[in-house]
């Protein structure tokens, strides 16, 4: 193997790999990626998984319409002199937010329940948690804390499912089809707003509590589907081998990629997992800690937290959260009807961005993403800033508000909505991949409830100019994608791994060639890790053997 020397003895557990090499990509040669099959097991795994997402998407997205159904009104809003009904910015705010905060705390857990009851039966649990919250919030009679506390509990189950459910997709999906099952959670977290949104539609008519009662009793469902279903999936094949349990790791393997235990391919993947987890065993035991201490690592954790927070900083849930509202100012006789039509692209253009994952590269789509975002969000404000505020022309001002609307959706939907979920499971060491991911995942939801509770305010202060903040993060975005992301499309999850601690340069990273990579170098960290702790190393030559 190239890009990691292997030892006698390792490579004589590798079952004798064959000689002959099938290239599939300049990075790792000797990777069979063409003896890999796209099996029903393996989609299969990826759709169950990503019903996570959907939950995600299913509860950010009904809310917005809540808050303009007569009976949630009447129950939790705040009474006007003339008769009617309205929610202020903090009590708005703090609904809609708080399902973030709780999904901040159950990001941050979701580490440690991983690694101790392991990838799958930790999903299960996740989803059956949020009934809980469900629970609360239909429970709720005119007490809007109470629907507040519930949407609070709903989200800790949330927020733990958005670590644990693109870890597992990670780390058992064929290197093949990775990236585009990773990027299924984000299809299916559009498919939930768009749900959502059909849904309300269809019950914002009813004058009681079913009109709001209704959509949220349906979460019960989801909720059953995922904690169920993930039962008859397989453990993580790299979890299941760091207990102990190759055997399973082997067979898990082989099934999803409908291969031979025995094969060429996963013997690979096998002495890949194998080397990895002896070269970390050397060394001393992981704390917490070392996410940002440990080689490479602080450089990696912060880059995760940065590209998970600007997805939220892109601006995509300012429409999703705030939408019927946003929609009803600007004069349409149906505000809902405008919020399904965003929903539909943005479900739609998620199939787009499936394959923008499967076939382009990460970076040049992260960065084409982010500047088209750019460019709508200026149209946005300045066209709504200076037309609809203004109170001129508000028909036309509104049609052109809607449309490039749905063109910063098309975009956000074909590139950072999937791909990052994608290059963040893959840019951390197993080691170190259970409390990296929680922290990145937990910048996202930090952010994701800094926008959901002061949008109501900041929009009252400087209107649609808040959107010129939202552009000038699409700006930021592109120079930190060029300047500190590496080309990981087609590799294992080892060799981007060996990428970032050899430190190749992220320009130049979709031209890396690891066969080239010199006897000497250090691919493990191992020895950066105790040096970084003052401690001597002996650097001991080993004798490799050559496939």
């Amino acid at each position: 193997m190239p890009f990691l020397k292997r030892t006698e003895r390792e490579a004589q557990n590798a079952a004798m790999l064959e000689k002959t090499s099938s290239p599939s990509h300049p990075g790792n040669p000797e990777l069979p990626a063409d003896e890999q099959k796209i099996t029903f097991l393996a989609i299969y795994l990826g759709l169950v998984a990503s019903i996570g997402g959907f939950m995600f998407g299913y509860v950010s997205g009904q809310i917005s319409g809540f808050f303009q159904m007569d009976d949630y009104a009447r129950r939790f809003g705040q009474a006007q002199p003339d008769g009617t009904f309205t929610f202020d910015a903090v009590r708005q705010g703090t609904i809609t937010a708080l399902l973030c905060a709780g999904a901040l705390v159950g990001s941050l857990v979701a580490g440690n329940i991983a690694d101790t009851l392991g990838r799958r039966l930790a999903i299960s649990v996740s989803a059956f948690s949020c009934c809980i919250g469900t629970i609360i919030e239909i429970s709720s009679e005119t007490a809007w804390y109470q629907f507040a506390i519930g949407r609070l509990v709903n989200g800790v189950g949330i927020g733990s499912l958005s670590v644990l459910v693109p870890m597992y997709q990670s780390e058992s999906s064929p290197a093949i089809i990775r990236g585009m099952l990773v990027a299924s959670y984000q299809l299916f977290i559009t498919l939930g707003i768009w749900t959502a949104e059909m849904i309300n539609y269809g019950t914002e008519s009813k004058a009681s509590s079913a009109s709001w009662r209704i959509p949220n009793g349906i979460s019960f469902l989801w909720a059953l589907i995922l904690g169920a279903g993930i039962l008859f999936l397989p453990e993580s094949p790299r979890f299941a081998y760091r207990q102990g349990r190759e055997d399973e790791a082997r067979r898990t393997i082989a099934r999803l990629a409908g291969l031979d235990p025995d094969s060429r391919s996963v013997n690979h993947q096998i002495t890949e997992i194998r080397v990895k987890l002896e070269e970390e065993r050397a060394g001393a035991d992981t704390a917490w800690y070392e996410i940002f201490t440990g080689p490479k690592m602080f450089y990696r954790t912060l880059l995760g937290v940065v590209l998970q927070a600007g997805q939220q900083l892109t601006g995509a849930n300012f429409f999703f959260y705030y939408g019927t509202t946003i929609f009803q100012g600007v004069g349409l006789s149906n505000s809902y009807v405008a919020q399904i039509i965003l929903g539909t692209v943005n479900f739609a253009c998620t199939f787009a961005g499936l394959w923008v994952v499967q076939k382009c590269g990460r970076r040049n789509a992260l960065m084409a993403g982010a500047a088209w975002m750019m460019m709508c969000f200026l149209i946005y404000s300045f066209v709504g800033h200076f037309l609809l505020h203004e109170g001129k022309d508000t028909k036309e001002a509104g049609n052109l508000l809607i449309v490039f609307s749905c063109l910063f959706i098309a975009a956000f939907a074909t590139t950072w909505g999937p791909l990052v979920w994608a290059v963040v499971a893959e840019l951390y060491p197993a080691r170190y991949r259970a409390p990296a991911m929680a922290m990145a995942t937990a910048s996202n939801w930090l952010w994701n409830f800094l926008i959901s509770f002061f949008t109501e305010f900041i929009t009252g202060a400087i209107d649609y100019l808040y959107g010129l903040v939202f552009a000038g993060c699409c700006a930021a975005l592109v120079v930190i994608v060029f300047f500190f992301v590496i080309e990981s499309k087609d590799r294992s999850l080892e060799e981007i791994d060996t990428m970032y601690l050899l430190g190749v340069n992220p320009i130049t990273s979709a031209k890396w060639d690891g066969s080239k990579v010199p006897d000497s170098a250090d691919t493990s960290g191992r020895n950066s890790g105790l040096e970084e702790r003052g401690m001597s190393v002996e650097r001991v030559p080993t004798r490799t053997i050559e496939e």
